[in-house]
């Protein structure tokens, strides 16, 4: 609780601060800096191909050289890291994802041709099995269509694996199954691979925001609106997440993300609180694209809106942001 320690009215007058920009200046809580955002990149197969997302005005799918051109153009704005996530081909999908870790796979021939080109770039790549299952599910299914959490483990290690092997500076497991930040960091050890981070997927949340994602990266007719409310969390929750969360760090997270992002600021505000972790939050396709549409329509002022939305994630306390806005935002930032 507040204690108040200043006199009242006309002696403490707040809005003298306010009153110019320098004062203004001085006294802002909260800055947002290219440094504080990462975009997520959606890679497909092919050579000079882009493929324009329809709910996600402004967001292509590339190839890799496209890509590998995107990727300079960020770092040379301040943006320190992508995240990564493959078109998956449906003729390389199948029931139980292997694809996931071929190490040939587009994802693994991204990160190494990304990596060659601009060494400094932070690379993060998605651990999931949606993208290579022909049922859409983030993991391996039995016969009823449940979720086999273990099983879907041992893929989720290779995986991350061929990400590591190809040179991938953080491994993000979005799965939500339980146990797999301490399967990962484990081989991570063991393979030799110490130096790459994991940021934990800790508080995913079942969201309805997640639909023009899953568009975006070919999952949506596999899924068939099929539901992950047996892995992902209920948005109802908020004591949960935080369980979540201590637990992926107990099992070696180096950082931890809640997704989606503005209508679960309160998560992260507790989470990292509470936990006092590297906390970064995702601003998920759901949100780029309402704000998009709205200042299609002259109902927002597009820029403005993207600026204001992305300090409430600082002044929610997430250290990072991924966000679909990162390159605009970024741009606008230096000028």
């Amino acid at each position: 609780m507040v204690q108040f320690t200043r006199g009242p009215f006309p002696a403490t007058r707040p809005r003298r601060l306010r009153a110019n920009a320098f004062s203004r200046n001085l006294m802002r809580e909260n800055t947002l800096t290219p440094h504080d955002l990462i975009f997520p990149v959606f890679v497909l197969e092919g050579a000079n191909q882009r493929e324009a997302i329809a709910s996600m005005p402004g967001i292509e799918r590339l190839s890799i050289d496209l890509l590998v051109q995107k990727a300079k153009h960020l770092h040379s704005l301040g943006v320190p890291a992508l995240a990564l996530f493959p078109v998956t081909p449906s003729e390389v999908k199948s029931l139980h994802g292997d694809e996931a870790f071929n190490p040939d796979g587009l994802a693994q021939r991204a990160i190494k041709s990304l990596k060659d080109a601009v060494p400094e770039l932070g690379i993060m790549t998605d651990v999931a099995l949606d993208p290579f299952t022909t049922h859409g599910q983030d993991g391996i299914i039995d016969d009823t269509g449940y979720v086999l959490n273990d099983t879907t483990v041992e893929v989720l290690v290779k995986q991350a694996i061929s990400h590591a092997e190809a040179g991938a500076d953080v491994v993000a497991p979005s799965d939500m199954m339980d146990g797999r930040i301490g399967a990962i960091r484990g081989a991570l050890e063991s393979h030799g691979f110490c130096n790459t981070a994991i940021m934990a997927y800790s508080a995913k949340y079942a969201s309805a925001y997640y639909g023009p994602f899953r568009d975006a990266v070919g999952s949506a007719g596999n899924l068939k609106g099929g539901s992950k409310a047996n892995y992902q969390m209920d948005p109802a929750n908020l004591n949960e997440a935080l369980h979540e969360c201590a637990l992926d760090l107990q099992e070696g997270a180096d950082m931890i993300m809640v997704k989606p992002g503005m209508p679960y600021l309160d998560v992260v505000r507790r989470v990292k609180d509470e936990l006092a972790a590297p906390t970064f939050a995702y601003q998920v396709s759901g949100e780029y694209a309402m704000h998009q549409a709205a200042a299609a329509n002259g109902w927002l002022n597009g820029d403005a809106v993207m600026m204001e939305s992305l300090m409430a994630f600082k002044r929610a306390g997430a250290d990072g942001i991924l966000s679909y806005y990162a390159e605009a935002a970024a741009e606008l930032l230096n000028g």
